[in-house]
C-alpha cells in the first residue's frame, strides 16, 4: 500500500492576491504537501444568466475569480518548491488556458455530467483527477468512459461528499474501495470534514491513493467561514502522522526488532520459568 499523494486545495482563499496565492504554495509545501490546486471559473460562464440576475450573492463571486495572468507565475512558484501545480477549469477555453502550466486536471464534482469539458481535458493528455461527490455508480460509469473514450489514460477518481463541511458520519468511506474494484484505477478522498480521524481512516484503512482537502492560511479565506478548511497547523499535523504511519508497516518478516534485542535475555528459562535465561544469570554471580 503506497503512501496516499496529499493535494491542498486553494479554492476561492487567494483573494485575488498574488503574493497570497505564493503563500499558499508555500505552506502548501513546508506542511508536506505534494500538490496545490487552484480553480480558474468565470461567474458568467459558471451559473446561468437567469439565476445570476435572482442571486446578488452569486454575482459577489466575480471577486473570486483568479486571475489569468496569474498561471504562469504560480507554477513556476510550485515548480520552485518542488509541489506539483493544478487547477479546475470550470469553462471549456480554461482547459487550453490551463495546458501549458498544470501537471494534471481536476474535474469537480458539480462538473462530472459536462461531456464536452471531461472531452476536453481527456484529449490533453494530462492525468486527470475526477471528483465523485453527489454522484451516482451509474454517473460515475458514465463519466469514467467518456475519460476513457476520448484517451485519459491517467485517471484517479476521488470519493467525496460535497457537504460544506461533511458530516463524519455521513462520510462512507468503504465507497473509496467500491470505486478502485468498479473502475479499477486509484481512488482517493475529497476532504470536506476536517476530521483527522476521517483522513486517518481513509488512507489506512480504505487505501485512498490521494487526500484532497481545503486549505486556508489564517481563517480569513472566502470560503473558510463555511466550516470545511483546513488551517496550516491542523493539516501538518495530519499529514505526518499519516505518513509516519506507513514506517510501521516494516517488512512483514517475523524476527526480534532491534528495540527488543537486549530484552531477549530477561525471558523466562523455560527451566524453572524465572527471569533472566540462565545464560544471562552468569553475569549476576558473584
Amino acid at each position: 500500500m503506497a503512501k496516499p499523494v496529499f493535494i491542498a486545495e486553494v479554492s476561492s482563499n487567494h483573494h485575488r492576491d498574488l503574493e497570497r496565492c505564493f503563500r499558499f504554495i508555500d505552506v502548501a509545501a513546508e506542511v508536506g504537501c505534494d500538490a496545490v490546486k487552484f480553480q480558474l471559473f468565470r461567474i458568467e460562464e459558471l451559473f446561468a444568466g437567469e439565476v445570476l440576475e435572482k442571486r446578488p450573492e452569486l454575482r459577489a463571486r466575480k471577486a473570486w475569480e483568479l486571475p489569468v495572468e496569474f498561471l504562469p507565475p504560480l507554477a513556476s512558484r510550485c515548480r520552485e518548491r518542488g509541489i506539483q501545480f493544478s487547477c479546475t477549469p470550470f469553462y471549456l477555453q480554461a482547459v487550453e488556458e490551463l495546458l501549458p502550466h498544470v501537471d494534471f486536471f481536476k474535474v469537480a464534482s458539480y462538473e462530472l455530467l459536462w461531456g464536452d469539458l471531461l472531452n476536453a481535458c481527456a484529449r490533453t493528455g494530462k492525468p486527470v483527477v475526477l471528483s465523485t461527490g453527489m454522484a451516482t455508480m451509474g454517473e460515475i460509469e458514465g463519466a469514467v468512459a467518456t475519460l476513457r473514450a476520448a484517451g485519459c489514460l491517467d485517471l484517479t477518481l476521488l470519493h467525496c461528499v460535497s457537504g460544506y463541511p461533511a458530516p463524519v458520519e455521513q462520510c462512507n468511506l468503504a465507497a473509496i474501495r467500491t470505486l478502485a474494484q468498479a473502475f479499477q484505477c486509484p481512488v482517493g478522498w475529497s476532504d470536506h470534514s476536517v476530521s483527522a480521524a476521517v483522513v486517518h481512516r481513509a488512507a489506512h484503512r480504505w487505501d485512498a491513493s490521494a487526500i484532497e482537502f481545503h486549505l486556508d492560511l489564517e481563517g480569513e479565506g472566502e470560503e473558510f467561514k463555511t466550516g470545511h478548511c483546513w488551517l496550516p497547523e491542523q493539516i501538518a499535523e495530519v499529514i505526518a502522522a499519516v505518513r509516519g504511519g506507513f514506517s510501521a508497516d516494516g517488512s512483514g518478516e517475523k524476527l526480534p526488532a532491534a528495540a527488543e534485542l537486549f530484552d531477549r535475555q530477561w525471558r523466562a528459562d523455560p527451566s524453572d520459568g524465572l527471569r533472566p535465561l540462565k545464560k544471562a544469570r552468569e553475569d549476576f554471580h558473584d
